[in-house]
């Protein structure tokens, strides 16, 4: 096979039925998606390292064990994305920070362990807001990611790059981490799919902490088929994380199948009553209203369901992960690895510490350090990390109380399209505002997912659908019908 437009615009599902016949080589899939970065990646900015040595010699293993005749894995000799959070053995890991720039792990994260043995073949590294903080992948040390769909627009964030890259046909596959929104907004902006597994169903060894209780890998792709797929590869109980769950992947894979005939009959969804009214732009609710009508036809059942202590969440939230992050990031010292300055023999380790922070960190790591170690401070824990703590369980209850009534909820993923570069970042609550629909998903720890569900002025918007903990399967199947009736979105050409 030689057009190696058609192989970069494969489905990663049929990229790996290709090779499992021979019908192309991983090698070849490879370096399609290779030369496809080289061409545009300019311009889009998704990744921070492209492995190319390592992506051929991975490639040239998986062709390898099927001329000898083994038989490969479900999405063998397909190329992935890896956003630049999750260790990578002997590959530039700088969470988009200036502070880790140029650090190379000793070892693999269990995500990225997971995708090599697999078969699936790692081509780099991808752009991100500065160790997760962000909405927008501006606040990376290394420049912003552009969405294809309209390259002055953001691409979401944190993790931009893995969902540009989605988009831009850089790579089919994509793995992303969702501690407030990070998975589900860049790909509701991208129109992808991106999906925030149940807290713990994913490993975090190997994920650099921005807040621990929150922070979920998971995976992201241009099907929902895809992301069930590399779902499947990635979760399943890792004893190095000790909040790993020790149960097995729900079976999201048949799920994304029995969702894809169209066949919502017996399943009630309820829609979130305080995102579907006003607050978000005229665009978004009008392709929401539209999704739900087509989800209605297909046999769900639609409620309202009203979970008051959601409005909540955005405040409770940033009292939370800010707090968890000053705790997290106090490792990164100029002593121990990554960046160091100041150190000139005459100053002490105190003022060589203030001096590679000050030099290392960006302004919006900063700015949750300074919240969180005041929230975490002796006379306020109780006042603000307390307080927000105790609304993270009112959130969790509204969450057990409306499964008790539906199947799943759903609501647009976020309030808004992707909007230009630099017209958000002098205001940081309108920046935080782009997760005030994820959020609540993560106070509570259960699963989500973002799937497109049309265009407003031209611009993709995102249907969110979150499960109970653990049926992660749910929302594949009503993603993967939603799926069936609207469509893949196929940005302009770059």
């Amino acid at each position: 096979m030689s057009d190696s437009t058609d192989l970069t615009r494969m489905t990663a599902t049929r990229i790996a039925a290709l090779v499992a016949s021979g019908e192309t080589s991983a090698v070849e899939v490879t370096r399609a998606h290779l030369d496809r970065i080289a061409a545009v990646d300019d311009r889009v900015n998704a990744f921070l390292h492209v492995d190319t040595e390592g992506a051929l010699a991975a490639a040239g293993e998986v062709d390898a064990r099927r001329a000898a005749g083994e038989e490969l894995g479900p999405l063998a000799g397909v190329p992935v994305a890896v956003k630049d959070v999750l260790t990578t053995k002997g590959v530039p890991t700088t969470v988009g920070s200036k502070i880790l720039e140029g650090w190379r792990p000793p070892y693999d994260s269990t995500i990225v362990e997971r995708l090599r043995a697999a078969g699936t073949v790692m081509l780099g590294k991808t752009n991100m807001d500065e160790f997760a903080m962000g909405s927008s992948t501006e606040y990376s040390a290394y420049g912003p990611t552009h969405n294809p769909w309209d390259l002055g627009r953001i691409p979401g964030g944190s993790g931009g790059g893995s969902a540009a890259a989605l988009a831009a046909y850089e790579a089919p596959l994509s793995i992303g981490s969702d501690t407030g929104g990070s998975i589900r907004q860049p790909a509701a902006v991208t129109g992808t799919v991106g999906a925030k597994p149940t807290y713990g169903g994913t490993s975090r060894y190997g994920l650099v902490a921005f807040s621990s209780s929150l922070d979920t890998p998971g995976p992201c792709a241009r099907t929902v088929l895809d992301a069930a797929l590399l779902h499947a590869v990635i979760g399943g109980h890792d004893p190095r994380d000790s909040t790993s769950i020790p149960a097995p992947v729900p079976d999201v894979v048949a799920a994304a199948k029995i969702g894809a005939t169209g066949d919502l009959t017996g399943v009630k969804l309820g829609v979130v009553t305080e995102f579907s009214g006003d607050g978000g732009e005229p665009g978004v609710q009008a392709a929401f209203r539209e999704a739900v009508e087509a989800l209605t036809k297909m046999g769900a059942e639609i409620v309202e369901v009203s979970c008051p202590n959601f409005r909540y969440a955005l405040p409770a939230y940033y009292l939370i992960a800010p707090s968890e992050c000053s705790s997290n990031l106090a490792r990164f010292d100029g002593v121990r690895f990554g960046l160091r300055v100041g150190d000139d023999g005459n100053r002490s380790l105190e003022e060589v510490m203030s001096m590679t922070r000050e030099a290392g960190f960006g302004p919006e790591v900063k700015r949750r350090i300074m919240i969180g170690t005041y929230a975490l401070s002796s006379g306020y824990y109780d006042a603000y990390y307390g307080q927000a703590q105790k609304v993270r369980t009112l959130i969790t209850r509204d969450f057990t109380a409306a499964f008790e009534q539906v199947d799943a909820l759903i609501s647009p993923t976020t309030p808004f399209v992707a909007f230009p570069i630099g017209s958000r970042t002098s205001d940081p609550y309108q920046m935080y505002l782009a997760d005030l629909y994820t959020i609540p998903t993560n106070l509570y720890g259960g699963p989500g997912i973002s799937v497109p569900c049309g265009l407003s002025d031209g611009l993709p918007v995102g249907l969110q659908i979150m499960a109970p903990t653990m049926a992660d399967d749910r929302m594949y199947r009503v993603a993967a019908a939603l799926e069936s009736a609207v469509g893949t979105l196929t940005p302009p050409a770059l």
